[in-house]
């Protein structure tokens, strides 16, 4: 199970080593270059790596796409379009002939 969880915490951090200061990355690059060996980390390389984690993955800011979508609630309350703004089918298909 260790192995498993390790390798989730070190594909989750990979993503992020541009932003790791140089201590770090050298250090993070050292557990996964230990986990490429198949090797399981001892406790405390265990809990440097789960603090990348939380550090890295966790804190991250999370990008708020709300301003691209439109929601259904509000599309239902401003549909007030007019008929005469409407085209029927019947007018495109005459056009496109």
């Amino acid at each position: 199970m260790r192995y498993r969880e390790q390798g989730k915490y070190i594909d989750a951090v990979k993503r992020f080593e541009k932003q790791m200061t140089y201590e770090e990355l050298k250090d993070f690059r050292m557990l996964k270059k230990r986990h490429t060996d198949d090797e399981d980390l001892d406790s405390l390389s265990l809990a440097r790596l789960k603090g990348y984690y939380e550090k890295y993955h966790i804190n991250r800011d999370k990008k708020n796409y709300d301003m691209y979508f439109k929601k259904n609630e509000n599309l239902s309350e401003n549909e007030s379009i007019s008929e005469d703004e409407n085209i029927s089918e019947e007018e495109v298909n005459k056009d496109q002939e």
